[in-house]
C-alpha cells in the first residue's frame, strides 16, 4: 500500500536543490565566517549569498535578515525582543486568539512578568477585524504580532491593511509568515511590518534554521549572549551549510511559486470531489476565499479527531489535526475554539489536509477515497 503524506504543514521532505547545495557545502566550506582568515572569509561570502536570496524573497535588505534556528526562535526573538526592547514606552501587546503556540506562550509568559495582552478574536471564519486591532490600540502599546496565514485552517490575515493602520502608530508590527513563505508572494514594504517570522523545514529546506527579518532601526535586543553574530542579534557561530540548504529550497520555492499555488487549489477540489461523489457529510473550515491554497481543515460531523487519525494512519494518509490527542483525552484546538465556541462539532470531527511537493492528481484522489472509506466506517 502506497502512503501519502499529507501533513507538509507541520513540516516537508527536503527538496532535491536543497540537498545538493547543503550536501556540497558541509564538504567544502567549513570555516566560521567571523574569522578573518581565507577560510573564515571563504563561509563569510557563501553566507551572505545565502543571507542574499533569503531577502531577496520578502524584498527586504540583506542586513535585514536575522538567521535563527526556525519559526519558534523568530517569533520568540521578535516578541520578546520587542517588548524588552520597548517596556520603558510601554508593556501593552496586541494579538490574536489563533496564533501559533510560539506565539502566544511567550504572550503568557510576558503577562506573568507584567506586560498586558490583548487577545483579539475571530470571526466563524478564522478572521480577525482591522477594526479591532484599531480600537484595542492604546498610547503604551508598543507591539502587535499578527500571523500571516493560519496553520490550522489556512486563513489569511489582512496584513497589509493592519499595516497601514500601524503606520500611523508608534508599536512595532510583527507577522508570523512561517506558513505563508514560499506560497505567497511577500513584501515587506507592501506589507509595512516591522518584523516577519520564517521557517526553513516548512518550504522543502532544513531543519533547524530559520530567520527573522527585522527592519533598519528597530528596536530589539537579543535573547542570546555570546559572540557578536548577526550584527549583535543572535549570538552563535552560523550553520552555513543549512543556511545554503534553506536559501536553495526558497529559490525553488519561488520559481515553482505559482505552479504550486494552481496544483494545491486543484488537490483542494480534488478531494473536494471524493467527498461528494462518497455521499459523505463534511464541512469546510476556514475562509474560503483569504486562505493559504496549501492548507485545508475539514469537518466530519460523527467522527471522532483520535480514531480518525488512528483509521487514516494505518490507511497510509499521514494527516493531522489541531486537537492534541493523549491517552484518550483531547486537548481542543484554540483555534477552532476561537472561531465557533466550546463544545461543538468542530472540535471533536476536524481533519488538516496539507500538501506540498511530490504529490500527484492520482495521490489525491486515492486519499480521499480512503478517507471517505473510513468515514463511512467510524459514522454510525
Amino acid at each position: 500500500m502506497e502512503t501519502i503524506y499529507l501533513d507538509h504543514a507541520a513540516t516537508t521532505p527536503m527538496a532535491k536543490e536543497a540537498i545538493v547545495e547543503m550536501t556540497a557545502a558541509m564538504e567544502t566550506v567549513f570555516g566560521n565566517a567571523s574569522s578573518i582568515h581565507g577560510a573564515g572569509r571563504e563561509a563569510r561570502k557563501y553566507l551572505d549569498e545565502a543571507r542574499s536570496l533569503l531577502a531577496h524573497e520578502i524584498q527586504a535588505r540583506q542586513s535585514e535578515i536575522v538567521l535563527t534556528s526556525g519559526g519558534t526562535e523568530s517569533d520568540n526573538l521578535a516578541i520578546f525582543g520587542t517588548a524588552y526592547a520597548r517596556e520603558n514606552e510601554g508593556k501593552h501587546i496586541i494579538t490574536t486568539a489563533i496564533e501559533h503556540h510560539a506565539v502566544l506562550h511567550a504572550c503568557e509568559k510576558l503577562e506573568r512578568e507584567g506586560f498586558d495582552v490583548t487577545y483579539l478574536p475571530v470571526d466563524n471564519t478564522g478572521l480577525v477585524r482591522v477594526e479591532d486591532v484599531k480600537a484595542a490600540l492604546r498610547e503604551d502599546t508598543i507591539l502587535v504580532t499578527i500571523m500571516y496565514g493560519n496553520n490550522e485552517v489556512g486563513t489569511i490575515q489582512p496584513i497589509a491593511e493592519i499595516g497601514a493602520v500601524l503606520a500611523e502608530h508608534t508599536a512595532t508590527f510583527h507577522t508570523d509568515a512561517v506558513q505563508a513563505f514560499g506560497i505567497e508572494a511577500l513584501n515587506v514594504n507592501e506589507l509595512k511590518v516591522d518584523l516577519l517570522s520564517v521557517s526553513s523545514h516548512k518550504i522543502n529546506g532544513p531543519k533547524g534554521m530559520g530567520f527573522l527579518y527585522a527592519r533598519t532601526g528597530v528596536k530589539l535586543v537579543s535573547l542570546m549572549h555570546g559572540g557578536s553574530q548577526e550584527k549583535k542579534r543572535r549570538a552563535g557561530t552560523e550553520n552555513i551549510p543549512a543556511a545554503i540548504g534553506f536559501a536553495a529550497a526558497s529559490k525553488f520555492a519561488g520559481i515553482r511559486r505559482e505552479e504550486a499555488r494552481g496544483k494545491y487549489k486543484r488537490f483542494k477540489a480534488l478531494l473536494a470531489q471524493q467527498f461528494d461523489e462518497a455521499n459523505i457529510s463534511y464541512k469546510i473550515n476556514g475562509h474560503q476565499e483569504q486562505a493559504l491554497p496549501h492548507v485545508l481543515n475539514v469537518t466530519f460531523p460523527g467522527t471522532d479527531v483520535e480514531s480518525f487519525l488512528i483509521n487514516l494512519d494505518m490507511a497510509g494518509v499521514f494527516v493531522s489535526s489541531g486537537s492534541a490527542c493523549t491517552a484518550g483525552s483531547i486537548d481542543p484546538s484554540h483555534v477552532l475554539v476561537a472561531m465557533f465556541g466550546k463544545d461543538v462539532e468542530e472540535l471533536r470531527s476536524s481533519i488538516r489536509f496539507s500538501f506540498g511537493l511530490g504529490l500527484t492528481d492520482e495521490q489525491i484522489i486515492e486519499a480521499g477515497k480512503r478517507t471517505a472509506a473510513i468515514v463511512k466506517r467510524l459514522v454510525k
